[in-house]
């Protein structure tokens, strides 16, 4: 058995056995050689498993950034995942299989304690499908869970490819490899989550090499020293897609980059600013967002709960939005959109632009803002009928004339 931890520990082993069996797979090999991630005639499963590991350390060696520690599942678990996974091929399976079989997977493993690294696939596509990515974006999600943001991105610029070039052509194959590489980044706070995330983007060809594990609320040089990423800076990213954690509260006493952020202080009885003694984390995102967007054309969708819009003591916080974004569109989600993976919090997906550093807010500009009923699942997670499609129909032709609009 795989030694006890958590469910995401549990699924980080078995992306390890994934990563192998694609690496294998990768391996140029003369015809009729046999792969190595197969149990061979008579072959003990001490001789399967340390063979197994060995092809795992070499994987690692030549790959650092997906895994560094060691393969802690037991003989007899081993040989059994194996012998499942020997007769499948990865890199003949098209994506979209890939991608629907890892997602059910991960449903599994990512609801209650767990639920907040997984959001549903029909608000990421949502989302992504309101902001278009295009592939000279630089993409970020911030907290990054597994991956699924930015796997849609990066599923949209590879359909998009097929408008600018033949598909199959090496032209069409580095419109979006070249995204995937060099565009898409991710922060997660859980190392093994971080995992998750990366394996998920091999699965779908590429597009992990700019995932770390690390607190994205840190100071952004340390974010790079500690990553040895240099693609992490504030005022670059074109596209932020993002759904932060919500309710946990960030103590000066334990994080004193508190005092860093503007959201992170408050004015005292004489009206000097102080720094607070704690702030929720869905706050201290917003000012991060805006910090990373590039000012004048950075854009985010952000999932945020609802009392970040309504709650009138966090009015302060809205006027800080108001002012640094403008507020293209909020999108009102059922109080049961994250029920199934244990979160009853009301939220809503709100849609921003970074306003550029000399740009006055106007009370003339519209927003689009709509409560669909129906979001293609009900509480306990079955399908059902799915409203966000036609609301980002709607939007789009707002966006080309835009007026006050609310359904």
């Amino acid at each position: 058995m795989v030694d006890a931890c958590p469910p995401p520990a549990a699924f980080g082993e078995l992306c390890k056995l994934l990563f192998i069996k694609i690496q294998d797979e990768k391996t140029p090999r003369k015809k009729g050689q046999p792969y190595e991630f197969q149990i061979k005639t008579h072959e003990p499963s001490r001789k399967l498993a340390d063979r197994i590991k060995a092809i795992y350390e070499q994987a690692k060696a030549k790959d650092p950034q997906v895994f560094t520690d060691t393969i802690r599942i037991d003989d007899a678990t081993l040989r059994t995942l194996v012998s499942h996974m020997e007769a499948i091929s990865f890199s003949k399976t098209d994506l979209d299989t890939k991608g629907v079989a890892f997602e059910q997977f991960m449903d599994d493993f990512f609801k209650g304690d767990f639920g907040q690294y997984f959001t549903p696939r029909e608000i990421i596509d949502f989302a992504v499908e309101m902001t278009c990515p295009k592939a000279d974006d630089i993409v970020l999600d911030p907290a990054c869970g597994s991956g699924g943001f930015l796997l849609y991105a990066l599923d949209y610029v590879r359909r998009g490819a097929s408008e600018y070039h033949t598909p199959d052509s090496i032209d069409h194959y580095t419109h979006w490899h070249d995204f995937a590489q060099k565009n898409l980044f991710g922060i997660e706070i859980n190392d093994e989550i971080a995992r998750v995330a990366k394996m998920n983007m091999i699965l779908h060809d590429d597009g992990h090499s700019n995932i770390v594990g690390e607190d994205a609320l840190e100071r952004v040089e340390r974010i790079r020293k500690t990553t040895g990423n240099n693609g992490f800076k504030v005022n670059a990213f074109t596209l932020i897609l993002t759904n932060p954690p919500f309710g946990a509260q960030i103590a000066l006493t334990e994080h004193p980059y508190l005092h860093d952020f503007e959201l992170g202080k408050q004015e005292d009885n004489k009206g000097k600013s102080k720094p607070r003694k704690n702030q929720k984390t869905e706050i201290l995102f917003i000012e991060r967002i805006h910090q990373f967007l590039k000012p004048g054309v950075g854009r985010a969708a952000v999932v945020l709960p609802d009392g970040i819009l309504t709650n009138s003591s966090l009015q302060y916080v809205r006027d800080f939005l108001l002012q640094r974004f403008q507020l293209l569109a909020v999108v009102s989600l059922p109080q049961t959109a994250f029920s199934h993976f244990g979160a009853g919090v009301k939220a809503s997906l709100v849609f921003l632009r970074r306003r550029a550093e000399d740009e006055i807010p106007n009370d003339t500009e519209a927003i689009f803002m709509t409560a669909p009923e129906k979001i293609g699942y009900d509480a306990t997670g079955r399908k059902c009928g799915n409203d966000l499609p036609e609301v980002a129909q709607q939007y789009r032709a707002f966006m080309k004339n835009p007026k006050p609009f609310f359904v």
